[in-house]
């Protein structure tokens, strides 16, 4: 007999995380479950989970940072369940990349049927856009952690330095605009500041101990964007 879809409960809760446990079991679904961000974005990478119910209200990173580290590597559907319930909580983690909203408290109905919509949505769709770890020769981007490493040594990025590398990262080998860049890693309202992404591209290189003459990693495609190189 074949297991059912599997679905990862990141909340902080142990008494909700039991009640849905038990009832999740009952429809046949296998259960995994994280108490906080961490381990929540580790499991997710480790397990490839057909579904992520999410709490936001969490003990180390806030939800709403755990869905957006979860969107930078994943395409898995994502359930918020969360006591917030303003209107501008629900916009936020929906423009976050959230695939549904339910607030506490809650019927398990109504949740278990909001589950098999979302289950259905995501089949056959891919749940990983892209692995949880890209290596670039001797460089490796862990978007699950959101920690780069270069010849097995951790470098420090700034959350700007990051951001822009996970992009590239994202699109390995192909060119990114700076128009993109700006966009995603400034906001929509820069998108004609591009002095700032060359002072960030200049740190990373400086980082990452890459030539601007003859780069290894960062290859600026002139007048367009830059790109990682997918071999180095």
């Amino acid at each position: 007999m074949s297991q059912g879809p599997s679905i990862l409960l990141i909340d902080d809760e142990a008494q909700i995380r039991k009640f849905l446990r038990i009832a999740l079991s009952a429809q046949g679904y296998r259960v995994l479950e994280a108490a906080n961000g961490e381990d929540g974005l580790a499991q997710a990478a480790l397990h490839s989970p057909d579904l992520v119910v999410l709490d936001l209200g969490l003990p180390d990173l806030d939800g709403q940072q755990v869905l957006r580290g979860l969107r930078e590597w994943s395409q898995v559907p994502v359930l918020v369940l969360s006591v917030r319930a303003s209107e501008g909580e629900k916009v936020l983690a929906l423009d976050g990349g959230a695939n549904d909203y339910v607030t506490k408290p809650f019927g398990i109905q109504e949740f278990l049927a909001r589950v098999r919509v979302l289950l259905r949505q995501g089949q056959g769709q891919g749940r990983e856009a892209l692995p949880a770890s890209i290596a670039c020769g001797a460089l490796n981007i862990d978007l699950a952690y959101r920690r780069v490493s270069l010849d097995g040594a951790e470098i420090a990025l700034t959350p700007k330095e990051y951001a822009v590398l996970a992009l590239l990262a994202q699109h390995l080998g192909r060119v990114v605009t700076q128009q993109q860049l700006l966009r995603d890693v400034w906001g929509p309202s820069h998108i004609g500041d591009s002095h700032y992404l060359r002072v960030v591209v200049g740190h990373l290189r400086q980082k990452l101990g890459d030539d601007p003459a003859a780069p290894r990693y960062l290859i600026t495609e002139a007048g367009v964007g830059y790109r990682l190189r997918d071999s180095a």
